[in-house]
């Protein structure tokens, strides 16, 4: 095993949202420590390693959730490691009053409920045997909302990190770890496509829009976003300490 890659040989986990961005990135850590890994996403996946199961649904809707913890406690057998990665923003630009109720409830399905539908069907497992660590991916907008385009995926990313905090306090000492991951701005496809929006609905080019969306979060010392593979270090990080609390990657990398 290569120096410096925490030792997870034997671990269960699931990883949702893990065929592109952020969650391939940390789909590829856990595999590289010797996890056992399940992973989902709404669309196929592609060149995914060999041994990873795959479970195609939606986790933002309670029958995608329920079919996804049901796969993978028949996949593994049980459960050690659960990273809730999915999550996004679909919403049109023009501020919080362009944003209708479906608009709303989408974003909260898709980046809190799931979290909380499966931690619901799956912390029982844990608990049974006493161990386990889930990390909940959250956002810099949490606490540093973009009001024109994602003012709903930050609400929700904000209510996602109160409730991880809620459920570590209750279940922490019965010896389940539960953390959150804060990442900044990262090049992902996602963030692509939000750059495109943003620039779209300013009439600026992709660079002005890249470069107004860093300034917007404070801006990036090193003058780039962060890339997929870092964030899944803190990921993994947070899968192999016997810590609590919430990691942020809100300055880049």
């Amino acid at each position: 095993m290569p120096a410096g890659i925490a030792d997870l040989s034997e671990k269960r986990a699931l990883v949702t949202g893990g065929t592109k961005g952020i969650g391939r990135a940390t789909v590829l850590r856990l595999v590289r420590g010797g996890a056992r890994v399940v992973t989902t996403a709404r669309s196929d996946a592609d060149e995914l390693p060999d041994g990873v199961t795959f479970v195609k649904a939606d986790v933002g809707t309670a029958r995608g959730a329920a079919a996804v913890a049901a796969a993978t406690l028949e996949q593994l057998g049980g459960i050690d490691i659960v990273v809730h990665n999915v999550g996004g923003s679909t919403s049109r630009g023009g501020g919080v009053l362009a944003l209708d109720d479906d608009e709303w409830q989408h974003t909260l399905d898709v980046d809190l409920l799931s979290a909380v539908r499966l931690d619901r069907a799956l912390l029982p497992a844990m608990l049974a045997q006493g161990s386990g660590a889930i990390v909940h991916v959250t956002s810099i907008q949490r606490r540093m909302p973009l009001h024109d385009a994602t003012l709903a995926y930050a609400a929700a990313k904000a209510a996602l990190a109160t409730y991880s905090k809620g459920v570590s306090n209750e279940v922490g000492p019965r010896g389940i770890r539960v953390n959150t991951v804060a990442p900044g701005f990262t090049e992902t496809t996602a963030a692509t496509a939000l750059i495109a929006r943003l620039a779209e609905h300013t009439g600026i080019g992709m660079d002005a829009a890249r470069q107004k969306l860093m300034d917007s979060l404070g801006g990036i010392p090193l003058g780039r976003p962060a890339r997929p593979e870092e964030v899944a270090e803190l990921i993994a990080f947070r899968t192999d300490r016997t810590i609590d609390g919430t990691i942020d990657a809100t300055a880049g990398p």
